[in-house]
Formats: structure tokens, sequence, C-alpha cells
């Protein structure tokens, strides 16, 4: 894995505020079927490719970066990050699976190698 992607991406969570707009068990504002396993939300002061903040999934160990997933959706027509904020590898799992469902689209989870 690539230390400096690593870095550069704990340099950015620990310079940015964290807002949870999503808490875990939510339900998404425009799908009612999809229920947010952790919670989400997106680091203030930075900037995604759809013109909002990054995503972020927020597990339950201590607030360090943990991993990433890259998704496509088809139907956006877009590409994303989501950091993994204090996943354990069992919220990273679920994360997975919830960002790979039909909903979302097609999903990459990266881990942090520790």
């Amino acid at each position: 894995m690539n230390a400096n992607f690593w870095h550069c991406l704990d340099q950015l969570v620990s310079s940015s505020r964290i807002t949870i707009d999503r808490p875990k068990g939510s339900v998404h504002p425009r799908f009612a079927d999809i229920v947010y396993p952790l919670d989400y939300g997106f680091l203030e002061g930075t900037t995604a490719s759809d013109g909002a903040g990054i995503d972020v999934f927020v597990g339950s160990l201590e607030p360090v970066v943990t991993g990433a997933v890259m998704t496509v959706d088809l139907h956006k027509r877009d590409a994303e990050i989501k950091v993994l904020i204090g996943c354990s590898s069992e919220e990273m799992r679920v994360i997975h699976e919830f960002m790979n469902s039909e909903s979302f689209g097609g999903a990459l989870l990266v881990r942090e190698e520790i």
C-alpha cells in the first residue's frame, strides 16, 4: 500500500471537522428502503467529486482513518471515495456490502495496513 496516500488522508481527516448528517439507523432522504448501518457524514471544508464535502463513515473505534471505499454509480455516472474512520473489520465488511447494494452500484474496499 502507498503510505503517502494514507498519511495525506490522515492529515485531511485530522484537520477537518466531521459532520454526521445521517446517523446510524437513519433512512436515506430520497430512498426509504435504504437505512445507514453506521454514522455517515462528511468532512467540513473539503470537496468531493459531487461538489459536497468528502463522505465518511464513522465506526466504533478510535477516530482514525482505517480504510476507504471507492464507489462507482452508473445511474449518477460518478465515482467517489468514502473515508472510513474508526471502523472495525466487521464494520468495514458491513459498509462494503451496503455500498455494493443495487441501490448504490459498485464499491471497492481498501484497508489501511497498520
